[in-house]
């Protein structure tokens, strides 16, 4: 009888240590996992570097040129945003919008919360990409309504008092540049707005949200890309991000128009949009010897951050723009030109989407 426990027990000490080993070959095979992805197979510190600053030149560049293109419009009489050419440019923009959010910052939210980096509880027991976005579409249509709720109710309570100038002060949100009047006209709907100032309102709102969804996405790629020392990794990168940057801020540039914004106003938004990729850029590089994208802290801060500016764009792209134009009166109206918002809707989708092979 001594002798079975005494042989039980001998196997089973010898089961505990190989399962000992086993778990401990599995931590130093995730750690080399993790090592060896942010190692790579092409490490080089200097050319990373030359490669990091051609990308902030171009990048601004490329960011300055797309917002600034349809602010420019006005001289052209066939871009002009009441013409069916600009309709169908925004269209194509939009598409490019709703395609980095679903091919672009999703699937990078997904790779950094599935990391195996992270624990297994609780980053693989429970989608947080899907959950993030999920509560981060849900916050912007909040934020939507209750900023034109906001709005109409204050503007409604400065008519009330009977005294235009202060209505105007209460709201410059609501005042026409370059229409020859900012004071309040006499047929209004039930807000207090009449139908130009309310669709001018919509369109205001529009620009400040969907730039901040594309101003949080834009400084995480760029401290992703500013972290790394990978040459094989960036310099595909950087024409997909020029493109990227090219073509969102087409989309953010025809927002601004038609919110018809104050020189002071179009100048700061189209400075933040235009920087922040390149500041994110610099930020990655000063922090690249404290900062590691492979450590647990980052790639939760990142995945989360991803997954919430994912859901933002997707319902900016999909609700604010897209269906927006699409159920309007001028596209309802035009079976023609919706068809041909849909092509450009597609080819946007299409060239964002084979990007995702490069970024």
């Amino acid at each position: 009888m001594a002798s079975s426990k005494l042989h039980a027990l001998t196997v089973l000490i010898i089961l505990i240590s190989i399962a000992v080993n086993a778990a401990a070959v599995a931590v130093q095979d995730q750690s080399e996992q993790c090592g060896a992805k942010s190692k790579g197979a092409c490490h080089d510190k200097a050319q990373a570097l030359k490669l990091k600053l051609i990308a902030i030149a171009s990048i601004l560049v490329s960011s300055l040129i797309g917002v600034c293109l349809p602010l420019f419009t006005r001289s052209v009489p066939a871009l002009q945003p009441d013409k069916d050419l600009f309709t169908i440019v925004k269209a194509f923009a939009s598409g490019v919008i709703l395609a980095t959010g679903y091919m672009h910052v999703l699937p990078d939210s997904f790779e950094c919360l599935t990391s195996v980096c992270l624990p297994e509880k609780p980053w693989k027991k429970f989608p947080f990409t899907t959950f993030v976005a999920m509560l981060s579409a849900l916050l912007t249509l909040m934020v939507d309504s209750f900023s034109m709720s906001h709005y109409r109710k204050a503007f409604a309570a400065g008519t009330r008092s009977g005294d235009e100038e202060n209505a105007k002060n209460v709201t410059p949100q609501l005042e026409h540049f370059g229409h020859g009047h900012g004071h309040v006209q006499d047929t209004k709907n039930e807000g207090g707005l009449n139908g130009k100032d309310s669709q001018l309102l919509r369109y205001r709102v529009v620009a400040q949200v969907l730039e901040l969804g594309i101003v949080v996405h834009s400084v995480v790629i760029g401290l992703s890309m500013g972290a790394s020392d990978n040459p094989c990794t960036i310099r595909p990168l950087i024409a997909a991000l020029c493109f990227h940057q090219l073509f969102e801020g087409m989309g953010l540039g025809g927002c601004i128009l038609q919110a018809e914004y104050g020189l002071k106003i179009k100048s700061i938004m189209v400075f933040f949009f235009s920087v922040t990729t390149p500041f994110g850029i610099a930020l990655g590089i000063g922090l690249s010897n404290v900062y590691s994208e492979d450590s647990p802290t980052a790639l939760i801060v990142v995945g989360l951050l991803n997954a919430a500016s994912a859901g933002l764009l997707n319902y900016m792209a999909l609700v604010d723009l897209l269906a927006a134009d699409f159920m309007g009166p001028k596209l309802q109206a035009k079976p023609k030109l919706q068809m041909w918002s849909y092509l450009a809707v597609l080819l946007g989708l299409g060239g964002m989407s084979v990007m995702a092979l490069w970024a």
